[in-house]
């Protein structure tokens, strides 16, 4: 009796979509090139790096996500041109405990950008957005930090490619 309820189930399992996308999957046929200006850094804490370093993660997801070709400036005339501004970088903790192993430290980013459209019409998108990542508070910031803006990297670069496509 079971197998006979497993048969349907794997059967509708089969048709299920495997992924869900904006519209039809594609961005305008319009949009050929695109140009991301290195983002501005505005946080005292930040390491000097951070801001180019999520610029060029921008710019490979954009260019291996949605097929654009990156441009080195505005004078070739891109589609989509993304600016933006690391706003804050602070770590702070969560929880005051006796148990100090059980306390943690979150680090969070803010950043904001606008995303130039020329074509089909132009437009202006506005974006801001806010990441974090926790750890524990006995281990040193800097001993994990790359693990740590990996993970809130992925997140900010996600948060630009679905405001990117969402309007589509």
């Amino acid at each position: 009796m079971k197998f006979l309820i497993l048969i349907p189930l794997f059967l509708l399992a089969g048709c299920w979509p495997t992924s869900v996308s904006f519209r039809d999957g594609s961005v305008p046929p319009e949009w050929k090139r695109f140009a991301v200006q290195t983002l501005e850094s505005k946080a005292a804490n930040a390491p000097i790096s951070y801001a180019p370093d999520l610029t060029e993660e921008i710019k490979d997801a954009i260019q291996n996500r949605v097929g654009l070709k990156l441009v080195p400036s505005e004078a070739e005339d891109p589609q989509v041109n993304v600016t933006g501004v690391v706003e804050n970088y602070n770590v702070t903790p969560l929880s005051l405990q006796d148990n100090t192993a059980e306390v943690k430290n979150r680090l969070t980013i803010r950043a904001s950008f606008e995303i130039f459209i020329s074509e089909p019409e132009e437009e202006v998108m506005k974006l801001n957005v806010s990441r974090f990542a926790d750890f524990d508070a006995s281990q040193d910031v800097g001993s994990i930090q790359a693990q740590l803006l990996s993970e809130i990297n992925d997140q900010i670069v996600q948060d630009v490619l679905n405001k990117l496509l969402s309007n589509w």
